[in-house]
């Protein structure tokens, strides 16, 4: 059997990894996150076992370096929009989908991890549950209770807006 190159690993599942890690990160988190995804599978592609699942492998190094990320974020000071009364012109418009993004954050961590493994990334319930360290179950059970919270929270910032 030939091993595939290692670029064609990155244009098939590059744009998944990517929606993954922004799921779960910051955008210039997420993007680092994409970038040490694929380093660190660049290095380790050659002691791949054959027939190996190349997306689950990659979700598995993925979700690593999302939790590396949020854990080096929360060691880095945080910004803050004012600063005595200067409100921040900086904010990015595109990140103020108010709703969406509220509702997105306000999901406990295992839930949103769950929604993005699955409904982005579309790995199967037994792949979320085991990089969530759970089994496939409980993956099921988080997606659908995150899918329930984003529908009930998103609806509720949506009332009275056209």
């Amino acid at each position: 059997m030939t091993v595939r190159p290692f670029e064609e690993i990155v244009v098939a599942h590059g744009p998944t990894v990517m929606r993954v890690c922004r799921a779960l990160l910051a955008p210039a988190d997420a993007d680092d996150a994409w970038a040490e995804t694929f380093l660190a599978a660049l290095r380790a592609y050659p002691r791949l076992p054959p027939r190996s699942n190349v997306r689950g492998w990659l979700m598995t190094i993925a979700h690593r370096k999302a939790i590396d990320q949020i854990r080096a974020a929360a060691r880095r000071p945080q910004p803050v929009a004012e600063v005595d009364g200067i409100s921040s012109s900086h904010a990015d418009p595109a990140l103020r989908d108010g709703d969406l993004f509220a509702a997105w954050n306000a999901l406990p961590p295992k839930q949103r991890s769950a929604v993005a493994y699955h409904y982005l990334a579309g790995l199967p319930y037994a792949e979320v549950g085991a990089l969530l360290n759970t089994n496939e179950a409980a993956a099921r059970r988080s997606a659908a209770d995150g899918i329930a919270n984003l529908r009930k929270t998103y609806a509720r910032g949506r009332r009275g807006k056209p």
